[in-house]
């Protein structure tokens, strides 16, 4: 099985992340709720939830580090892949599309589907990836917890896959995704080094 983790860095464009320190940076949502980094990987680091590896932002800092999705078009290694992971989250229950580009021009619209950040119990059969203390910009609210789920979206069409769109919902967030197939030697223009 392959594993091929996409690129979000150019992408990140929210703070959903703080430390004890500085909770005042976040913005996770409308309250400036955010998660504590004290509770998760170390910034930067490669970490498995579910037998899928993700590459983690750096977690913590001030700098942005998750996609609040808004139509972004993200270009991905090309190749046959059976679905895509993502390490996310929602500021409500979220139910949306994501555009599936394929090499040969077509697109497919499969459900992204993300339970609230907030202290809720999984509503789409999403693994619990982690829990951490709720930050707000004041102070931490000890007794309730946010939630980062790790969900899967397929991939259904046998054509090589080449970027994905995200959902033009704002209260959809993504910290970290990976493609994964079972045909890595179909695959175009990535170096063994790049799978995982």
């Amino acid at each position: 099985m392959t594993q091929r983790p996409v690129d979000l860095r150019p992408y990140l464009n929210n703070v959903g992340v703080t430390t004890i320190a500085d909770t005042g940076s976040g913005h996770f949502n409308v309250w400036r709720n955010s998660f504590a980094a004290e509770d998760l990987p170390d910034a930067g680091d490669r970490t498995v939830v579910e037998a899928i590896t993700f590459q983690l932002p750096d977690l913590g800092s001030p700098e942005p580090d998750n996609v609040r999705c808004d139509r972004q078009y993200i270009p991905v290694p090309s190749g046959y892949y059976d679905w895509l992971y993502v390490l996310g989250a929602a500021e409500r229950r979220v139910e949306d599309l994501v555009g599936l580009h394929f090499a040969d021009g077509t697109v497919d619209f499969e459900p992204l589907r993300l339970t609230d950040f907030w202290a809720a119990p999984p509503a789409f059969g999403e693994t619990l990836a982690f829990q951490t203390l709720m930050h707000y910009p004041q102070h931490v609210q000890f007794g309730v917890p946010a939630r980062m789920w790790c969900q899967r979206v397929p991939v259904v069409r046998r054509a090589r896959l080449t970027g994905l769109r995200l959902p033009a919902n704002t209260a959809a967030h993504v910290f970290a995704a990976t493609l994964v197939g079972g045909l890595s030697a179909e695959s175009d223009g990535v170096g063994a080094e790049e799978e995982i």
